[in-house]
């Protein structure tokens, strides 16, 4: 019965289990070029001279950490879209409880699916990372001068383990978790609960939230003390702290910072006020579009401000080589940030057909739907952006205090200007095209087929 339900599932939530695949698939392959990069750089077989290169650039040292980070936000984003994925299901796994089904059959079903989806995502994220991704990283940097010519490039298997246990594990553990209190439910409230939604966070999410956030300041002051090339490198690990506490605690952080930053949309017309109000009654929803951006823009941001606050400062920003490894880690990490924001943003967009199709029903015009959906787009990037702002501001403040006196970072208003434009977008297009997809279909065949 599990596999049919898995089966099924699959068939009725593509674009969910599309979204999966494309998570586990950039993770895969971000911890392939990670890995293969370590195993590249390491000092085996080499002389005196490249080791002491090697060591003197850091090259081993930001390999190690490259490679940390790549695993710790593949854990953050798969685990946030699989999360997603079951979320869209909860009506069926309602339904299916209500006609017999028991809790381990939900949650071997939700599992099989997760494993279905990450295992092929897996070896080709393998590929790409390690025949593709790595060898652009390692040619750049040897042509800045960071990797001795001596040292040679080389494909290594030891990441295809890393990558499905990256993908996989991952995926079915987060499945699991993620079914596990609705599949214990009784039928009739797992019924009530999926129309309605959940209220309320739970006893585990909002404490490891608070421990999340706490821990990332914590964190961040300490990086006061250190020297910059120690904290730019542990930053990362700030960001992401902030970013896991700004997801386990979803609504209770995006929901009022959504309804803050929604307000002035009721002088709009009918279209912006309806968008107002969507985010607004949707917490939940909109919280899992926001926080994949937070992580997008509170990267982008803190990375890129630490060296033009730098050259601000003191006329140089750093070396050209250093400069170059950290905007092409930061480029690499806020693109699959930007995609997996992206991914979740068309997996909610897909899953309200239904909603959109009741609209057309009541006399909505296709042009008032897209403007609807264009409002919301530009809520959840405004609100995306100032918790993005907020993230980056709350890891730089010490190290820029302690560096240069002033907790204020400098950000150039074109740099500026990009970011939001960016990912303006980015919510665009990931909210348009699936709206647009579904203003195609006849209204009533939806409804029919939901």
């Amino acid at each position: 019965m599990s596999t049919g339900l898995a089966h099924s599932a699959l068939r009725g939530h593509r674009p969910a289990f599309v979204g999966t695949f494309v998570a586990a698939l950039f993770a895969a392959t971000v911890v392939s070029a990670s890995m293969t990069l370590l195993v590249s750089t390491s000092t085996d077989g080499l002389s005196e001279q490249a080791r002491s290169a090697l060591a003197a650039n850091g090259i081993g040292d930001m390999a190690v950490v490259m490679l940390i980070g790549s695993i710790y936000m593949s854990i953050f984003v798969i685990a946030s879209t699989m999360g997603t994925a079951v979320t869209q299901q909860h009506r069926e796994l309602a339904l299916v409880r209500a006609i017999g089904a028991r809790p381990r059959q939900v949650r071997r079903a939700v599992v099989v699916q997760a494993v279905a989806a990450a295992v092929p995502a897996a070896l080709a994220g393998f590929l790409l990372g390690g025949g593709l991704l790595s060898r652009v990283w390692f040619a750049g940097l040897r042509d800045h001068g960071l990797v001795p010519a001596e040292v040679t490039y080389r494909f290594t298997w030891f990441a295809l383990p890393v990558c499905l246990a990256v993908a996989v594990i991952t995926s079915a553990l987060a499945a699991f978790f993620a079914s596990l209190r609705f599949s214990l439910l009784r039928p009739a409230r797992a019924l009530d609960e999926a129309s309605a939604g959940r209220r309320g966070l739970g006893r585990v999410r909002a404490p490891l939230g608070v421990m999340a956030v706490v821990g990332g300041g914590a964190l961040s002051l300490s990086l006061a003390h250190q020297s910059s090339d120690k904290a730019g490198q542990a930053s990362f690990l700030v960001l992401l702290l902030f970013c896991v506490g700004a997801g386990l605690l979803g609504p209770k952080v995006v929901g009022p910072a959504a309804r803050l930053v929604s307000a002035p949309a009721r002088r709009f017309g009918g279209s912006a006020r309806l968008a107002m109000l969507n985010v607004r009654s949707q917490p939940r929803r909109f919280s899992a579009a926001v926080v994949p951006l937070v992580l997008v823009t509170g990267f982008g941001l803190t990375k890129i401000a630490m060296h033009t606050t730098a050259a601000h400062y003191t006329g140089s920003s750093g070396s050209a080589g250093e400069v170059w490894l950290d905007y092409f880690g930061t480029g690499l990490y806020a693109g699959f940030a930007a995609i997996a924001a992206a991914n979740t943003l068309a997996m909610i967009s897909f899953e309200r057909r239904r909603d959109i199709a009741l609209l057309r029903v009541v006399g909505t015009l296709p042009g008032q739907v897209r403007s609807m959906a264009a409002w919301e787009a530009g809520i959840v990037a405004a609100t995306a952006l100032a918790l993005g702002a907020v993230v980056a501001l709350a890891t730089l403040a010490p190290m820029l205090t302690a560096a240069f006196g002033s907790w204020l970072p400098y950000l150039p208003w074109p740099t500026a200007l990009g970011i939001a434009v960016g990912t303006l977008v980015l919510t665009l297009l990931a909210t348009g095209i699936p709206v647009r997809s579904a203003l195609r279909r006849r209204a009533i065949r939806t409804l029919a087929a939901s």
